[in-house]
Protein backbone atom coordinates (compact mmCIF):
# COMPACT_ATOMS: atom_id res chain seq x y z
CA UNK A 1 0.00 0.00 0.00
CA UNK A 2 2.93 2.39 0.10
CA UNK A 3 6.33 2.57 1.44
CA UNK A 4 6.00 2.67 4.69
CA UNK A 5 6.71 -0.74 7.16
CA UNK A 6 4.55 -2.96 7.36
CA UNK A 7 4.71 -3.16 10.89
CA UNK A 8 2.66 0.24 11.09
CA UNK A 9 -0.57 1.25 10.19
CA UNK A 10 -2.99 3.69 11.18
CA UNK A 11 -6.66 4.07 12.07
CA UNK A 12 -8.91 6.68 11.61
CA UNK A 13 -12.59 7.03 13.38
CA UNK A 14 -13.43 10.04 11.99
CA UNK A 15 -17.30 11.18 12.82
CA UNK A 16 -19.90 14.07 12.79
CA UNK A 17 -17.96 15.68 16.08
CA UNK A 18 -15.14 14.13 16.49
CA UNK A 19 -11.57 12.77 14.79
CA UNK A 20 -9.62 10.02 16.56
CA UNK A 21 -6.46 8.55 15.34
CA UNK A 22 -4.61 5.13 16.47
CA UNK A 23 -0.96 4.69 15.02
CA UNK A 24 -0.95 0.92 15.57
CA UNK A 25 1.66 -2.05 15.48
CA UNK A 26 1.79 -5.06 13.55
CA UNK A 27 0.52 -7.12 16.80
CA UNK A 28 -2.16 -4.55 16.73
CA UNK A 29 -1.30 -2.55 19.72
CA UNK A 30 -2.17 1.05 20.08
CA UNK A 31 1.08 3.03 20.06
CA UNK A 32 -0.09 6.34 20.43
CA UNK A 33 -3.19 8.72 19.41
CA UNK A 34 -4.65 11.93 18.64
CA UNK A 35 -8.02 12.91 19.10
CA UNK A 36 -9.69 16.15 18.81
CA UNK A 37 -12.96 17.74 17.80
CA UNK A 38 -12.10 18.32 14.08
CA UNK A 39 -15.37 16.10 13.16
CA UNK A 40 -16.55 16.26 9.20
CA UNK A 41 -18.99 19.02 9.92
CA UNK A 42 -16.44 21.44 11.18
CA UNK A 43 -13.82 20.60 9.19
CA UNK A 44 -13.38 24.66 6.58
CA UNK A 45 -14.89 23.86 3.19
CA UNK A 46 -14.31 20.24 3.31
CA UNK A 47 -10.63 19.80 3.46
CA UNK A 48 -10.49 16.88 5.01
CA UNK A 49 -6.63 16.51 3.68
CA UNK A 50 -5.04 19.42 5.13
CA UNK A 51 -6.90 18.43 8.53
CA UNK A 52 -5.62 15.12 8.35
CA UNK A 53 -2.20 16.11 7.43
CA UNK A 54 -1.90 18.18 10.34
CA UNK A 55 -2.96 15.99 13.00
CA UNK A 56 -0.45 13.20 11.95
CA UNK A 57 2.42 15.32 10.78
CA UNK A 58 4.52 14.18 14.04
CA UNK A 59 3.62 10.46 12.92
CA UNK A 60 5.02 11.09 9.27
CA UNK A 61 7.70 12.60 10.01
CA UNK A 62 8.88 9.69 12.75
CA UNK A 63 7.63 6.94 9.99
CA UNK A 64 7.22 8.15 6.34
CA UNK A 65 4.39 7.35 4.45
CA UNK A 66 2.04 5.30 6.60
CA UNK A 67 -1.21 3.16 5.42
CA UNK A 68 -4.40 4.69 6.75
CA UNK A 69 -7.54 2.94 7.79
CA UNK A 70 -10.66 5.15 7.81
CA UNK A 71 -14.23 4.55 9.15
CA UNK A 72 -16.74 6.19 10.38
CA UNK A 73 -19.05 9.42 8.99
CA UNK A 74 -16.02 10.66 6.56
CA UNK A 75 -17.24 8.01 4.69
CA UNK A 76 -20.81 8.88 4.45
CA UNK A 77 -21.97 12.12 1.34
CA UNK A 78 -20.88 15.00 4.01
CA UNK A 79 -17.40 13.44 4.35
CA UNK A 80 -14.47 12.94 2.25
CA UNK A 81 -15.90 10.34 -0.40
CA UNK A 82 -19.16 8.77 -0.02
CA UNK A 83 -19.26 5.03 -0.06
CA UNK A 84 -22.42 2.77 -0.49
CA UNK A 85 -23.19 1.04 2.25
CA UNK A 86 -22.70 -2.84 2.50
CA UNK A 87 -26.58 -4.93 3.15
CA UNK A 88 -26.70 -6.91 5.82
CA UNK A 89 -26.15 -9.88 6.18
CA UNK A 90 -22.73 -9.22 6.14
CA UNK A 91 -19.00 -10.78 7.26
CA UNK A 92 -15.67 -8.57 7.32
CA UNK A 93 -15.11 -9.78 3.90
CA UNK A 94 -18.14 -8.31 2.87
CA UNK A 95 -16.96 -4.60 4.16
CA UNK A 96 -13.31 -5.35 2.82
CA UNK A 97 -15.09 -5.93 -0.82
CA UNK A 98 -16.82 -1.82 -0.95
CA UNK A 99 -13.65 -0.64 0.09
CA UNK A 100 -12.35 2.90 -1.52
CA UNK A 101 -8.88 4.24 -1.27
CA UNK A 102 -7.45 7.82 -2.38
CA UNK A 103 -3.65 7.97 -3.05
CA UNK A 104 -2.59 11.03 -0.86
CA UNK A 105 0.00 13.89 -1.64
CA UNK A 106 2.08 13.10 0.85
CA UNK A 107 2.42 9.24 -0.44
CA UNK A 108 0.06 7.53 2.13
CA UNK A 109 -2.54 5.89 0.87
CA UNK A 110 -6.34 6.17 2.66
CA UNK A 111 -8.44 3.45 2.51
CA UNK A 112 -12.44 3.90 3.46
CA UNK A 113 -14.54 1.12 5.27
CA UNK A 114 -18.16 1.12 4.04
CA UNK A 115 -20.81 1.40 6.61
CA UNK A 116 -23.99 -1.05 6.91
CA UNK A 117 -27.50 -1.19 5.93
CA UNK A 118 -29.89 -3.35 6.91
CA UNK A 119 -32.88 -3.75 4.15
CA UNK A 120 -34.77 -5.53 6.73
CA UNK A 121 -35.63 -2.24 8.81
CA UNK A 122 -39.43 -0.97 8.86
CA UNK A 123 -40.11 1.81 7.61
CA UNK A 124 -37.74 2.45 6.20
CA UNK A 125 -33.93 0.49 5.88
CA UNK A 126 -31.72 1.33 8.97
CA UNK A 127 -27.87 2.18 8.39
CA UNK A 128 -24.90 2.32 10.21
CA UNK A 129 -21.04 4.22 9.56
CA UNK A 130 -18.45 3.26 12.05
CA UNK A 131 -20.58 0.19 14.46
CA UNK A 132 -19.46 -1.80 12.16
CA UNK A 133 -16.22 -1.72 12.79
CA UNK A 134 -17.22 -2.31 16.52
CA UNK A 135 -18.89 -5.70 15.56
CA UNK A 136 -15.87 -7.24 13.80
CA UNK A 137 -14.10 -5.89 16.82
CA UNK A 138 -16.13 -8.04 18.71
CA UNK A 139 -16.30 -11.18 16.88
CA UNK A 140 -18.86 -13.04 14.86
CA UNK A 141 -17.86 -16.28 16.02
CA UNK A 142 -20.57 -16.78 18.28
CA UNK A 143 -24.19 -15.56 18.40
CA UNK A 144 -25.00 -12.80 20.07
CA UNK A 145 -27.49 -9.31 20.70
CA UNK A 146 -25.06 -6.49 21.00
CA UNK A 147 -25.72 -2.86 22.37
CA UNK A 148 -23.55 -0.19 21.11
CA UNK A 149 -24.50 2.97 23.05
CA UNK A 150 -23.71 6.14 21.63
CA UNK A 151 -25.64 9.70 19.97
CA UNK A 152 -27.83 7.44 17.35
CA UNK A 153 -27.04 4.01 19.60
CA UNK A 154 -27.16 0.15 17.81
CA UNK A 155 -28.70 -2.79 18.54
CA UNK A 156 -27.05 -5.35 16.64
CA UNK A 157 -28.02 -9.18 16.09
CA UNK A 158 -24.90 -11.49 15.08
CA UNK A 159 -25.78 -15.09 14.10
CA UNK A 160 -24.11 -18.04 12.08
CA UNK A 161 -20.97 -15.51 11.52
CA UNK A 162 -22.66 -12.32 9.86
CA UNK A 163 -24.27 -8.98 11.04
CA UNK A 164 -27.65 -10.56 10.86
CA UNK A 165 -29.21 -7.03 11.44
CA UNK A 166 -29.72 -4.10 13.37
CA UNK A 167 -31.72 -1.33 14.46
CA UNK A 168 -31.07 2.04 15.66
CA UNK A 169 -32.43 4.25 18.73
CA UNK A 170 -31.89 8.07 18.76
CA UNK A 171 -30.79 8.10 22.98
CA UNK A 172 -27.94 10.04 22.84
CA UNK A 173 -29.33 13.11 20.46
CA UNK A 174 -33.01 13.34 22.58
CA UNK A 175 -30.85 13.35 25.75
CA UNK A 176 -28.64 15.91 23.99
CA UNK A 177 -31.70 17.79 22.92
CA UNK A 178 -33.57 18.12 26.01
CA UNK A 179 -31.19 18.53 28.70
CA UNK A 180 -29.60 21.51 26.04
CA UNK A 181 -32.31 23.23 25.26
CA UNK A 182 -35.76 22.25 27.23
CA UNK A 183 -36.20 24.18 30.49
CA UNK A 184 -33.75 21.77 32.30
CA UNK A 185 -31.22 24.10 30.71
CA UNK A 186 -32.43 26.88 32.68
CA UNK A 187 -32.53 24.79 35.84
CA UNK A 188 -30.60 21.51 36.23
CA UNK A 189 -27.78 22.12 38.36
CA UNK A 190 -24.26 19.44 37.44
CA UNK A 191 -23.78 17.41 40.58
CA UNK A 192 -20.84 17.24 41.91
CA UNK A 193 -20.49 13.50 41.72
CA UNK A 194 -23.53 11.55 39.01
CA UNK A 195 -26.45 10.84 41.06
CA UNK A 196 -26.83 6.88 40.54
CA UNK A 197 -30.16 7.09 42.39
CA UNK A 198 -31.39 9.50 40.33
CA UNK A 199 -30.68 7.46 37.53
CA UNK A 200 -32.14 4.13 38.66
CA UNK A 201 -35.49 6.17 39.30
CA UNK A 202 -35.41 7.03 35.79
CA UNK A 203 -35.04 3.78 34.57
CA UNK A 204 -37.50 1.97 36.66
CA UNK A 205 -39.97 4.57 35.08
CA UNK A 206 -39.26 4.10 31.57
CA UNK A 207 -38.81 0.08 32.23
CA UNK A 208 -42.19 0.25 34.30
CA UNK A 209 -45.43 -1.09 32.38
CA UNK A 210 -47.51 0.48 34.96
CA UNK A 211 -50.40 2.31 32.39
CA UNK A 212 -51.10 5.29 35.29
CA UNK A 213 -47.63 6.45 34.49
CA UNK A 214 -48.27 6.93 30.19
CA UNK A 215 -45.85 6.30 27.86
CA UNK A 216 -42.81 7.92 27.06
CA UNK A 217 -43.83 11.85 26.17
CA UNK A 218 -45.59 11.61 28.92
CA UNK A 219 -42.47 10.52 31.62
CA UNK A 220 -40.56 13.12 29.97
CA UNK A 221 -42.82 15.88 31.19
CA UNK A 222 -42.93 14.23 34.51
CA UNK A 223 -39.24 15.84 35.16
CA UNK A 224 -41.10 18.98 34.99
CA UNK A 225 -44.05 18.01 37.16
CA UNK A 226 -41.04 16.51 39.50
CA UNK A 227 -39.22 19.48 39.73
CA UNK A 228 -42.09 21.99 40.65
CA UNK A 229 -43.49 19.65 43.37
CA UNK A 230 -40.03 19.35 44.49
CA UNK A 231 -39.48 15.71 44.16
CA UNK A 232 -36.50 16.26 41.68
CA UNK A 233 -34.26 18.63 43.06
CA UNK A 234 -32.30 20.62 40.02
CA UNK A 235 -29.05 18.52 41.19
CA UNK A 236 -30.86 15.44 39.82
CA UNK A 237 -32.70 16.29 36.80
CA UNK A 238 -29.70 15.20 34.26
CA UNK A 239 -29.20 12.23 35.60
CA UNK A 240 -32.88 11.16 36.00
CA UNK A 241 -33.65 12.20 32.16
CA UNK A 242 -30.59 10.06 31.37
CA UNK A 243 -31.87 7.03 33.25
CA UNK A 244 -35.29 7.71 31.87
CA UNK A 245 -34.23 7.87 28.00
CA UNK A 246 -31.60 4.66 28.25
CA UNK A 247 -34.61 2.73 30.20
CA UNK A 248 -37.22 3.76 27.09
CA UNK A 249 -34.59 2.32 25.11
CA UNK A 250 -34.17 -0.66 26.75
CA UNK A 251 -38.28 -1.30 26.96
CA UNK A 252 -38.36 -0.39 23.37
CA UNK A 253 -36.14 -2.54 22.41
CA UNK A 254 -37.22 -5.52 24.56
CA UNK A 255 -40.53 -4.76 23.64
CA UNK A 256 -39.66 -5.43 19.67
CA UNK A 257 -37.96 -8.92 20.70
CA UNK A 258 -34.43 -7.93 20.45
CA UNK A 259 -34.01 -9.78 23.83
CA UNK A 260 -35.96 -10.99 26.85
CA UNK A 261 -35.86 -10.68 30.71
CA UNK A 262 -32.79 -13.54 32.08
CA UNK A 263 -31.17 -13.23 28.58
CA UNK A 264 -27.45 -12.16 28.14
CA UNK A 265 -26.41 -8.86 25.91
CA UNK A 266 -23.12 -7.70 25.15
CA UNK A 267 -22.41 -4.17 25.74
CA UNK A 268 -19.75 -2.52 23.57
CA UNK A 269 -18.12 1.10 23.49
CA UNK A 270 -15.15 3.12 25.18
CA UNK A 271 -17.02 5.55 27.30
CA UNK A 272 -19.01 7.01 30.11
CA UNK A 273 -21.89 4.99 28.91
CA UNK A 274 -21.17 1.49 29.24
CA UNK A 275 -21.67 1.88 32.42
CA UNK A 276 -25.11 3.42 32.50
CA UNK A 277 -26.18 0.77 30.10
CA UNK A 278 -25.09 -1.80 31.92
CA UNK A 279 -26.60 -0.87 35.39
CA UNK A 280 -29.70 -0.37 33.25
CA UNK A 281 -29.97 -3.60 31.65
CA UNK A 282 -29.36 -5.30 34.99
CA UNK A 283 -32.48 -3.11 35.90
CA UNK A 284 -34.32 -4.70 32.59
CA UNK A 285 -33.38 -7.74 34.24
CA UNK A 286 -30.96 -9.42 31.77
CA UNK A 287 -27.50 -10.12 31.83
CA UNK A 288 -25.18 -7.81 30.59
CA UNK A 289 -21.56 -8.32 29.39
CA UNK A 290 -19.44 -6.15 28.82
CA UNK A 291 -17.04 -6.30 25.20
CA UNK A 292 -14.10 -4.85 24.78
CA UNK A 293 -12.70 -0.83 25.02
CA UNK A 294 -11.00 -0.96 21.66
CA UNK A 295 -13.23 -3.13 19.34
CA UNK A 296 -13.65 -0.23 17.12
CA UNK A 297 -9.52 -0.62 16.41
CA UNK A 298 -9.39 -4.72 16.52
CA UNK A 299 -12.24 -4.47 13.65
CA UNK A 300 -10.57 -1.81 11.30
CA UNK A 301 -7.35 -3.78 11.89
CA UNK A 302 -9.50 -7.19 11.04
CA UNK A 303 -10.68 -5.30 7.57
CA UNK A 304 -7.44 -3.51 6.98
CA UNK A 305 -5.50 -7.54 7.19
CA UNK A 306 -8.53 -8.70 4.35
CA UNK A 307 -8.26 -5.62 2.22
CA UNK A 308 -4.07 -6.09 2.23
CA UNK A 309 -5.44 -9.85 1.46
CA UNK A 310 -7.04 -8.90 -1.24
CA UNK A 311 -4.10 -6.22 -2.67
CA UNK A 312 -4.95 -2.34 -2.46
CA UNK A 313 -8.84 -1.36 -3.80
CA UNK A 314 -8.89 0.45 -6.67
CA UNK A 315 -8.51 4.31 -6.59
CA UNK A 316 -11.35 6.16 -5.98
Amino acid sequence: MSSAPAALRIVLDWGTSSFRAFLISAEGRIVDRIESGQGIQSVPGGDFASVLAAAIAPWRAAHGPLPIYAAGMIGSRNGWVELPYAPCPATSDDLAAQTRSLTLDQGDRIVFIPGLKDPSAHPFPDVMRGEETQLIGLGLDRDAVVVLPGTHSKWARIESGRIKRFRTFVTGEIFGTLSRHSFLSKVAVAPAAPDEAAFTKGAQLALSDDPAAGGLLTRLFALRTGYLAGELPPESLTDYLSGLIIGAEFREAMLAGWCAAGDTVTVVGDDDLVALYMRCAKLAGLAPVQGPADAAVRGTLAIARQVEARGAPAPT
